[in-house]
């Protein structure tokens, strides 16, 4: 079998090798074994092979930070799953990007059948992310606009179906044209191409109502844009850095308009969690997945013998949808 290695750091297509390694063997009594399905490459993937990512990277490391699995086989003591069932699979310190697994049954749990694998393999993270900004950074009110860049991303869509579900508005910022459609089909109220005049053309189609909450992807001078069209008051929310560059807000939006500025990171949202609350959220956001009422494009998928090909294709700014691995 093969696992995906990262032993120095760089750009993504150049610095990860494909091994072999022996297969993980039977499971033990309390563990079941798993076979990877599908695992998306998500920027955070990206950001961590750069040493970019928020969480320190020890090498060398197995990549992959979440994914969909099935189980192949269970030990005697395991009553909650049976070979066949599909299976969410996270790492503590990654490592999903590998054929099998031997994993402690007790944090696996069955997945409803007559899901779409790949859209389950989506589903952890990013839906997470996008309704707990939605839900935990201020407080929102129906009807309410919500900002957000990089709307064509995996968390943007996300963001866009479960703010319709919400009763929210959302004006949807992208970095170039020919978006419009797919995201109005989503249910976007608003899409608009950045630039310098974002914050006029965000104050003429929202009829000039005060937007309290603004969701930033981008970092660098995308930031800065954002927190302008923000409301007195209003919160710019930084959970990414697709620029590369860091946050940056003009002092006449931090001062005279008294904005916040506030990270986000499920990560550590999600620690913060009872084991209950956790399962409300996604008890509420799998069934969704099922039903095909939350879903993301999938542009490509490609083996994890052709890793590099795919790194190189998920680093491409220009993409209609997320690139995931499969055996």
């Amino acid at each position: 079998m093969q696992r995906v290695i990262l032993e120095r750091l760089g750009a993504p297509a150049e610095v990860v090798r494909v091994e072999e390694l022996a297969e993980p063997g039977a499971p033990e009594l309390n563990e079941a074994l798993v076979e990877m399905v599908a695992s998306p490459i998500h920027p955070a993937d990206l950001l961590t092979i750069m040493g970019m990512y928020a969480s320190e990277t020890r090498l060398p490391k197995t990549l992959g930070k979440e994914g969909v699995g099935r189980v192949v086989a269970v030990g005697d003591h395991v009553k909650h799953l049976k070979a066949g069932d599909l299976t969410p699979v996270l790492m503590p310190n990654d490592g999903v990007w590998q054929h099998r697994y031997r994993l402690n049954a007790e944090h696996l749990v069955a997945l409803p059948a007559g899901g779409d694998p790949l859209q389950y393999a989506m589903a952890i993270g990013n839906p997470a992310t996008a309704l707990l900004m939605l839900r935990t950074i201020v407080k929102l009110e129906l009807g309410d606009w919500v900002l957000q860049n990089a709307a064509n991303s995996a968390v943007g869509q996300y963001l866009i179906q479960l703010a319709k579900r919400e009763g929210l508005r959302t004006v949807n910022v992208v970095r170039r044209e020919g978006l419009a459609s797919r995201l109005h089909d989503l249910g976007a109220d608003v899409v608009l191409v950045d630039g310098l005049d974002l914050p006029q053309r965000v104050a003429k189609a929202t009829g000039g109502t005060g937007i309290k909450l603004a969701l930033d992807a981008v970092s660098g001078d995308s930031s800065a844009r954002l927190s302008a069209c923000l409301a007195q008051g209003g919160t710019l929310c930084n959970y990414g850095m697709m620029s590369g560059k860091s946050v940056q807000v003009s002092p006449a939006a931090l001062i005279g308009n008294d904005i916040s500025v506030r990270g986000f990171w499920v990560s550590s949202a999600m620690a913060r969690m009872s084991k209950e609350e956790r399962a409300k959220l996604y008890g509420e956001l799998i069934p969704l997945v099922v039903s095909g009422a939350l879903q993301v494009r999938v542009e490509a998928t490609y083996p994890l013998s052709r890793v590099h090909e795919a790194l190189a294709h998920a680093s491409k700014g220009e993409r209609n949808g997320k690139i995931l691995l499969i055996p």
